[in-house]
């Protein structure tokens, strides 16, 4: 089979999240390649396996015969800067092309087609990412289910069988938040919730898809629901404060996630928080795919 010879320098943007990995290719303006597959097998603490990893998926997703000019990857849990840097020299082993490995919060920003500011991610987990004056990336959040991920589904629902507990000591009838929570978990009373979070396997993405019930709850009219929410919402935009605190620029705060854009009443509670702590902060919900951000910032190192 004959390779068509590319146009131009071939630059590849690769958003690796925690659930599904997006890698787009173009030539210029022209798409060469838009290949969506699980995230299954990322292994971001083994630098070594996950540069195999993401070669396997450039070798997967590119016209045969074609090899990238320049490679930027946005990826889930590549939470510190040693971290990033150990996989992007695993990675020259296979590609030796200027390439940027970041977190996978780092690629708002330049998704929505800006220098600066803030990316807010809230979806299975919650983080939020900046960077200091001379460039230097600085996270805050993102600490997994059992102790952080604010915001996030698989916190939403933590804190929601929290209040449901609190509820029950104090005396009180199951509400709408609990009778949602025990039909989620299968469980027949309210103190079975626990054993019922504490026999996950991942609990991130097993507490995380029962986020739906905290919601339904809400529109039910359950005030547990709601101050879950309203928490979930302050918690988001703590996340900024902290960052503005560090001395991080955060006009503009691009936000992003399954959880947050798809539930209109957990975003207006942030929007409502981050006005209060923040006020001089722009919120600004993500509506092009992150790995436009990803291919922004290979372009920019050619």
């Amino acid at each position: 089979m004959q390779v068509t010879p590319l146009s131009g320098p071939l630059m590849v943007g690769i958003d690796v999240g925690g659930t599904k990995t997006h890698l787009r290719a173009l030539t210029g303006d022209t798409v060469v390649a838009d290949h969506v597959r699980p995230s299954s097998g990322w292994r971001p603490c083994d630098p070594l396996a996950a540069a195999g990893w993401l070669a396997a998926l450039l070798a997967e997703a590119l016209p045969k015969g074609t090899r990238p000019s320049a490679l930027a990857v946005g990826a889930h849990a590549c939470e510190t800067a040693r971290q990033c840097a150990q996989i992007r020299t695993a990675l020259q082993l296979h590609f030796d092309v200027p390439a940027l490995v970041m977190g996978d919060a780092e690629l708002l920003v330049p998704a929505a087609g800006l220098d600066k500011g803030v990316g807010l991610v809230a979806g299975t987990g919650s983080v939020a990412v900046g960077r200091f004056a001379d460039g230097t990336p600085v996270q805050v959040g993102g600490w997994g289910a059992l102790l952080g991920d604010e915001g996030g589904a698989a916190g939403l629902v933590r804190e929601a069988v929290r209040a449901v507990w609190a509820a029950h000591d104090r005396g009180e009838e199951p509400d709408a938040l609990a009778l949602g929570l025990l039909a989620a978990f299968d469980v027949p009373e309210v103190p079975a919730l626990g054993a019922a979070l504490e026999s996950v396997t991942a609990a991130s993405a097993e507490w995380g898809r029962h986020a739906p019930a905290v919601f339904t709850a809400a529109e039910a009219g359950s005030p547990l629901a709601r101050t879950v929410i309203a928490e979930a919402g302050r918690a988001l935009a703590a996340l900024v404060e902290r960052l503005a605190a560090r001395g991080v620029v955060v006009d503009d705060v691009v936000v992003a996630g399954s959880t947050v854009l798809a539930q209109p009443s957990l975003y207006d509670a942030f929007v409502s928080a981050l006005a209060e702590s923040v006020p001089t902060a722009r919120p600004r919900p993500l509506r092009a795919p992150p790995v436009e951000g990803a291919v922004a910032m290979a372009r920019s190192l050619l």
